[in-house]
C-alpha cells in the first residue's frame, strides 16, 4: 500500500540524524524546536511560520490549498510546484520558491521540503536545529497517485502530522479499482443517455482523477475552477486529458454522454441543472461514512482522498521514527490515545487547518 516507502523517492537526501547515541540525549533533553500559536506553528530560531492562518511577515508553505496558503504574508517560501498555484490563488504575492531535498539556513534553522505526495507541489517541511530534528507533514497521501511525486518518508525526533481521516474505517479504494469503478459508472450513465456530474475538489483531486478517466467514453467537462487550476497545471507540464470548460451558454446537448468534473457545492445546485438527465457522485474519503452518502443524496460515492487513511497515517509515522508525534485537524483526540498505546510521546497541536471539510466528520456513528 505505502509502495513510495519501499522504493527512493525525490526529496531523501538531506542529512542524516546523529548517531543512536547522541540522539538518546537530544530525545532527552528534547526542547520544542517547533510550537503552536495563534498564528501558526512558529519556528524562534528561524523566525518563520510554518502554514500560518493570520498575517506574519515569514510564511513557509506546504501547499497551495487555501487553509494552508492564505493572503496576506510578508513573505512565502514554497516549492517550485507549489508557487504557480498560489499564485493564480493569492494574486501578487512576494514567494521565493525551493527545489525537494535542497537545504536553506534561515536564522539558526536548516529547512528542507521533502514530497508529501498530496497534491502537485506538496511538501512537508524538515526543521533542523542544534541536530534536532522536527517534521511538519502538511496534508499528505501515502500512496502514489500517478500525479503527486510521492511521498517521501523525512528521519526526525518529533514528527507533526494531519490525521483528518484518523480512524479505522477509512481505508481508501485501490487506485486501480476506483478507475474502474468510475469509468464504468459513467460508461453506463452515457449509455442511458444520462450526463454523469462528478463533484470533486479543484486542486489535486480534479487532476489526479482526470488522469483516471477514459475518454473514449465521452466528452469530459469541467467547472471554471477546476479549469482554471488545470491550466496553472498544464502549464507546469502536467498531461491532463482534453477537457471543455463550462460556460453559460454550455449545452449538454452538444455534449451527449459527457462527465462533469464539478466543485462539490456545483453539485447540487442550478449551475448543474443545465446537463438534463444526470447521475451524481462524490469522490471524498468522506463516502466511507454512510451518514454522509445519504445527506449528500448522490447516486454514487467513490472512496478516495488526497489524505492518508488510517493504514498509511500508521506506516508513514512508524516511518519517520520519530518518538514525538503532534496530531493535528482531524480526529486529533482519537488519534493521540492511539499513539500514546503504541509506545509514543502524542500530543493535539491545535491548528486552524480543515483537511478535506467536505462534511461533519463527527458523524463516524451513522
Amino acid at each position: 500500500m505505502i509502495s513510495a516507502l519501499r522504493r527512493g523517492s525525490p526529496g531523501r537526501t538531506h542529512r542524516a540524524l546523529r548517531d543512536p547515541a547522541a540522539d538518546h540525549a537530544i530525545i532527552t533533553a528534547m526542547t520544542d524546536i517547533l510550537t503552536f500559536t495563534d498564528r501558526g506553528i512558529y519556528c524562534p530560531a528561524g523566525d518563520f511560520y510554518i502554514d500560518p492562518w493570520r498575517p506574519v511577515d515569514r510564511a513557509l508553505i506546504t501547499h497551495a490549498h487555501s487553509d494552508h496558503a492564505r493572503p496576506g504574508m510578508g513573505s512565502y517560501l514554497a516549492t517550485d510546484g507549489t508557487a504557480p498555484v498560489m499564485k493564480h490563488r493569492l494574486g501578487n504575492i512576494r514567494v521565493d520558491t525551493v527545489t525537494y531535498g535542497s537545504e536553506t539556513q534561515i536564522g539558526d534553522a536548516r529547512v528542507s521540503f521533502h514530497p508529501a505526495g498530496h497534491v502537485p507541489g506538496s511538501a512537508q517541511i524538515r526543521v533542523e536545529v542544534k541536530g534536532q530534528v522536527w517534521v511538519v507533514s502538511g496534508d499528505y497521501k501515502t500512496v502514489a497517485d500517478g500525479l503527486s511525486t510521492p511521498f517521501a518518508p523525512v528521519k526526525c525526533h518529533a514528527f507533526i502530522t494531519e490525521c483528518t481521516f484518523g480512524l479505522p474505517v477509512f481505508s481508501w479504494t485501490p487506485q486501480a479499482i476506483l478507475t474502474g469503478q468510475i469509468n464504468d459508472w459513467w460508461a453506463a450513465n452515457a449509455a442511458a443517455g444520462r450526463t454523469s456530474i462528478l463533484g470533486t475538489y479543484a486542486l489535486g483531486k480534479a487532476q489526479r482523477l482526470l488522469r483516471l478517466l477514459n475518454p473514449d467514453i465521452g466528452p469530459i467537462l469541467t467547472h471554471a475552477a477546476i479549469e482554471n487550476t488545470n491550466e496553472v497545471i498544464r502549464n507546469q507540464g502536467v498531461t491532463l486529458p482534453q477537457t471543455i470548460r463550462v460556460t453559460a451558454e454550455t449545452n449538454a446537448k452538444n455534449h451527449p454522454g459527457a462527465l462533469v468534473l464539478a466543485t462539490p457545492s456545483a453539485v447540487d445546485s442550478t449551475w448543474a441543472r443545465r446537463f438534463g438527465p444526470a447521475s451524481t457522485a462524490f469522490a471524498s474519503g468522506w463516502m466511507a461514512l454512510r451518514g454522509v452518502r445519504r445527506r449528500r443524496a448522490a447516486d454514487r460515492g467513490f472512496i478516495v482522498s488526497d489524505h492518508a487513511d488510517w493504514d498509511g497515517l500508521n506506516m508513514a509515522i512508524k516511518a519517520t521514527g520519530a518518538t514525538k508525534i503532534f496530531a493535528t485537524h482531524g480526529y486529533t483526540a482519537t488519534f493521540r490515545r492511539w499513539l500514546c498505546e503504541q509506545g509514543y510521546d502524542a500530543h493535539v497541536g491545535s491548528t486552524d487547518y480543515q483537511g478535506e471539510g467536505f462534511d461533519n466528520p463527527k458523524e463516524i456513528e451513522e
